[in-house]
C-alpha cells in the first residue's frame, strides 16, 4: 500500500513509521520536515499535499497541538487552538481526501489518553480527544466508497517519558511497538468507526 503519515517525525508517528514500513510505501508528511510539507490548520494546504500525491490507500494523521495550561487559565481561544489544530486539522485530512483514498481504504487518527485518565492542565487534550472519538463514530457509519476512519489513542509512550513523563504521575508507559501495532490494526485491517486504545 501507499501511505501518507502526517506527523511522521514525533513519538507516536516514527512508531507508526517502524511498524507499517516493513510492508508498505511511506510518504512521510510534517509541518516542517519530511518528504512533503502540510499545515494541517490550513485546508489549501491539505489540498495541495493530495494534489501532489495522488491516489492513495491510506492515510495515518499522528499530529495535532493543544495547549496545557491550568482549567482556569483558558480562555475560549486556548481551548479553540486544539480544537483547530488537533481535531479540525485531522479532520480536514478526511474530509479533504475522500475522493484521494482509493475505494476500501483507509483515515487513521490519533487521540490520546487523557479524555479517560487526565491529568493535570490536561482538559484542552482530554477535550480534543473526546471530539475526535465522536467524529470517527459518527462519521464511519457515512464513508462512501467502504472507506474506513479509526483513532488510535494510546497511552504515554515509553520514549516520551523523558520529556513529558512528570506530567503523568502513576501513568504506566506503552511500548512504542504496540502503538505501532494499533496503527497496523487500522490500515491493514477491517475495522470501522473504532478508537483503538493502547494503555
Amino acid at each position: 500500500m501507499k501511505i501518507i503519515i502526517v506527523g511522521a517525525s514525533g513519538d507516536i508517528g516514527k512508531a507508526a513509521c517502524d511498524e507499517l514500513g516493513k510492508r508498505h510505501e511511506l510518504i512521510r508528511v510534517g509541518r516542517s520536515s519530511g518528504d512533503i510539507r502540510v499545515d494541517m490548520s490550513v485546508r489549501a494546504s491539505i489540498d495541495a499535499m493530495y494534489a501532489q500525491v495522488g491516489p492513495i490507500d491510506a492515510v495515518v494523521s499522528a499530529a495535532g497541538e493543544v495547549q496545557f495550561c491550568p482549567f482556569e487559565e483558558h480562555t475560549e481561544e486556548t481551548l479553540m487552538y486544539g480544537l483547530q489544530q488537533k481535531v479540525m486539522g485531522q479532520i480536514n485530512l478526511v474530509m479533504a481526501g475522500l475522493k484521494t483514498v482509493v475505494e476500501g481504504g483507509s483515515f487513521t487518527l490519533t487521540s490520546g489518553v487523557l479524555d479517560r485518565d487526565p491529568i493535570r492542565m490536561g482538559v484542552g487534550a482530554a477535550t480534543a480527544n473526546g471530539a475526535l472519538a465522536g467524529f470517527v463514530t459518527g462519521a464511519a457509519i457515512e464513508m462512501p466508497r467502504r472507506l474506513r476512519v479509526n483513532v488510535v489513542s494510546p497511552g504515554l509512550l515509553d520514549v516520551s517519558v523523558p520529556r513529558y513523563g512528570e506530567w503523568f504521575p502513576g501513568h504506566n508507559p506503552v511500548s512504542s511497538e504496540r502503538v505501532g501495532r494499533a496503527y497496523a490494526k487500522s490500515v491493514e485491517g477491517a475495522i470501522t468507526g473504532q478508537v483503538i486504545i493502547v494503555d
